[in-house]
């Protein structure tokens, strides 16, 4: 069921006495962006654009993240046993490196598909504070513990946490996650991270292959709770109780949503992952343009993945998110209701298009590198700069005439940021 609409003219009466008792000493909040207007009445089909961005665009990206976490866990099952036939001499170094790079590679798959995740944080991503998000990826705050990794390494080999069994479902999320094993699996040095009297118990006397057999089995259980994750997300989304049925039933009894603009608002909260951590916490931070670990200088060690150099293709793929919740298309490119429809619909054809022009050039730049996210911040400056503001350039319209035209509330993480 859709929302009540009201004729145009009878809204224009309700607002204007809405502005009447507003005038008389009332006290009003809103998250809105600047100039919001109140929704005055429209023919677009909002609950198809809710059923075709859950259906086509957000439920095949968590069903393939499923799929590609559990296809990691082969993988790494794959390299740990490489690294013990090397050990035991039945395996040259080369054939090692190689299943070590298909490790890396799952790694990569699973993380271009999360960072698409990334701008599609709703519902069971955000219950709880995030908790389950943060069970698979806790970057950026507060980020993955090194030394908290090294020690859980040791940990998960003896099989003992302070006389307990080793469990990694009760660990924090900086020792676990994709940030974690990004750290196992491209970390370049088998030295532990930790300093001081807490070091991993007996690491330092060990071989390399000892080493690197220790990290790879914990590896091996880092992507078994990651895909166990995955899957937990999948069963809160899917099903007749599943969040994805809660969004289509807006407006209807038990759905949560009192109507469809309500579920609609939700969707839109998602895309401001582009504004509060792409731009201001992926591209910002270390183009020192806000505080960073060097200052406010330019600053490649703040990039999100160091280790795996995918810093630039993580910004690339938040942004094809982005492109692909505005316009409504799904992966194979079939062409469904999107927010664009929903501007043009409004008579906002201009902002439509200038949004679609803004976010292709954006994520053009974003697939332009020819080098790291880090080796561009040291040598290339000005392209990094230049990525930062065509992503601030969507981020502006997003927290400006996209919010205002279709009459929705700015999130709580922009809301406020003139930045």
């Amino acid at each position: 069921m859709k929302a009540q609409r009201f004729p145009h003219s009878v809204a224009i009466l309700l607002l204007a006495g809405t502005l009447q008792l507003t005038g008389c000493g009332e006290e009003t909040s809103s998250t809105a962006g600047p100039g919001f207007a109140p929704d005055i009445g429209s023919d677009f089909d909002e609950a198809a654009l809710v059923a075709n961005l859950t259906d086509n665009i957000i439920s095949p990206v968590f069903t393939r993240f499923a799929a590609v976490s559990g296809e990691q866990i082969s993988h790494i099952s794959q390299y740990c046993q490489a690294e013990q036939q090397f050990a035991a001499g039945e395996l040259d170094d080369n054939a090692r490196l190689q299943a070590l790079e298909t490790a890396r590679h799952g790694w990569r798959s699973s993380m271009q598909v999360w960072q698409q995740i990334e701008v599609m944080q709703i519902g069971p991503l955000l219950s709880d504070d995030r908790a389950l998000r943060n069970k698979i990826y806790n970057w950026p705050l507060p980020g993955v513990s090194r030394c908290g990794v090294d020690l859980d390494v040791v940990a998960f080999e003896n099989n003992d946490i302070n006389g307990t069994p080793y469990d990694i479902k009760r660990r924090t999320a900086s020792r676990k996650g994709l940030a974690a094993q990004e750290y196992l699996l491209f970390t370049p040095t088998t030295d532990h991270a930790c300093s001081g009297d807490i070091v991993p118990q007996g690491w330092d006397n060990r071989p390399e292959p000892s080493r690197r057999q220790a990290r790879c089995a914990f590896a091996r259980e880092v992507a078994s709770d990651i895909h166990d994750n995955a899957n937990n997300l999948l069963s809160l989304w899917q099903g007749e109780q599943g969040y994805a049925a809660k969004l289509k039933s807006a407006g209807q009894a038990g759905s949560g949503f009192a109507s469809v603009h309500d579920a609609v608002n939700r969707l839109s909260d998602a895309l401001f992952y582009l504004d509060s951590i792409t731009k201001d916490v992926k591209l910002a931070k270390p183009l020192g343009r806000v505080a960073n670990p060097c200052g406010t200088s330019i600053c490649p060690e703040s990039v999100e993945s160091p280790l795996s150099a995918e810093s630039i293709n993580n910004i690339a793929q938040n942004l094809t998110a982005l492109q692909a919740l505005y316009l409504g298309n799904d992966a194979a490119g079939n062409q469904g209701v999107g927010f664009d429809d929903f501007l043009r619909q409004e008579q906002y054809a201009d902002v439509a298009a200038r949004m679609d022009a803004d976010i292709t050039t954006a994520l053009a730049l974003s697939q332009a590198y020819q080098v790291s996210l880090a080796q561009a911040l040291e040598n290339d400056t000005a392209q990094v700069t230049e990525t930062y503001s065509a992503v601030k350039q969507v981020t502006d319209t997003l927290k400006a005439d996209f919010i205002e035209r279709l009459a929705l509330e700015l999130p709580k993480t922009s809301a406020g940021d003139n930045d």
